[in-house]
């Protein structure tokens, strides 16, 4: 690539370009101007052979072409595999953990477990995935370990357990029910609805009419705590949810918390272990992770047996 530009410098403005949607808003993201911008696309373009992206208007607003659309997720493993390439070309570098996560345990969980975790000498990169993609990865060598809860098949991929916990009814003050509730009575129009994991939509389908509407459809934890506190008119909704969310949402917002009679089978968080190991990083990681979630009441660790070694 001409111009003093290299791929690495494309690959970093394509995937600012495809995260903001905007020239101008990835220059300002990279601190560089548009016209810049507008130059590392065309190199990236003319090196790969093909249109990343369709410009608008004054090239401020832009769309992915389709092949723009796929090759997103080649230009993100390309920024890690280089990351890991400066890790090897600096043996003195502070050793670092890639760690990736399913997105419910990154507001309720993994924080502190990141703050004890970053000891001096520690750093640590932190994606959120699903737990497909962080098959994938953890296969790959992207990510060192990755906290899943739908448990899969993959042939270079250990699944251990973690930890379990109950799925629990989350509502809002106004529904004055009793410690355990039957899901027959549950009004489905109320429903604040995740679709956690195969064995709950499952469980989910038997007690719930298919023709039924749920108040809302998320896809992010971060929503759930946004509409259980907005007005009055929706405090009178519920939710199924994992008790390591339940509980310290129900603190935060005076919700209340209950057991399901024939409830959903408990929810269990797995992590991955791939053919290439940080032995020494991963286990100091899940001693952190042990040791927060003995702080938690409504979850039960199994990790316990494994802080020795790893497997």
């Amino acid at each position: 690539m001409g111009g003093g530009f290299t791929t690495q410098q494309g690959i970093d403005v394509f995937l600012a370009v495809a995260r903001l949607g905007s020239i101008s808003a990835a220059a300002q993201a990279l601190y560089i101007t548009q016209p810049a911008v507008s130059r590392h696309l065309r190199a990236l373009e003319e090196a790969l052979g093909c249109s990343l992206v369709i410009r608008g208007r004054g090239q401020r607003r832009v769309e992915l072409t389709d092949r723009g659309r796929d090759f997103v997720r080649v230009a993100e493993k390309w920024r890690l595999l280089w990351l890991e390439a400066r890790e090897v070309a600096d043996r003195d570098r502070t050793q670092a953990l890639r760690v990736a996560s399913v997105g419910s345990l990154v507001s309720y969980l993994l924080p502190p477990v990141f703050r004890e975790f970053l000891a001096p000498g520690r750093a640590l990169t932190f994606h959120n995935y699903h737990s497909q993609e962080a098959y994938d990865y953890v296969a790959q060598g992207l990510a060192d370990i990755a906290l899943i809860s739908d448990h899969m098949y993959h042939p270079q991929v250990e699944t251990i357990p973690a930890f379990r916990s109950a799925m629990v009814l989350l509502a809002g003050p106004e529904l004055p029910w009793p410690e355990r509730v039957h899901p027959s009575r549950l009004d489905p129009s109320r429903e604040l609805r995740l679709p956690w994991n195969p064995e709950y939509d499952l469980w989910h389908s038997f007690w719930f009419s298919t023709a039924a509407v749920p108040r809302a459809v998320l896809d992010q934890m971060s929503l759930l705590e946004e509409f259980f506190s907005w007005q009055d008119s929706w405090r009178d909704s519920w939710a199924i949810a994992p008790a390591l969310v339940a509980v310290p949402l129900s603190k935060k917002l005076g919700l209340t918390v209950r057991r399901i009679e024939n409830g959903p089978a408990d929810e269990i968080i797995y992590y991955l272990l791939g053919p290439r190991r940080k032995d020494e990083l991963t286990l100091a990681f899940l001693t952190c992770l042990d040791r927060e979630l003995d702080r938690r009441p409504e979850v039960e660790s199994l990790l316990h047996i494994r802080q020795r070694e790893l497997p």
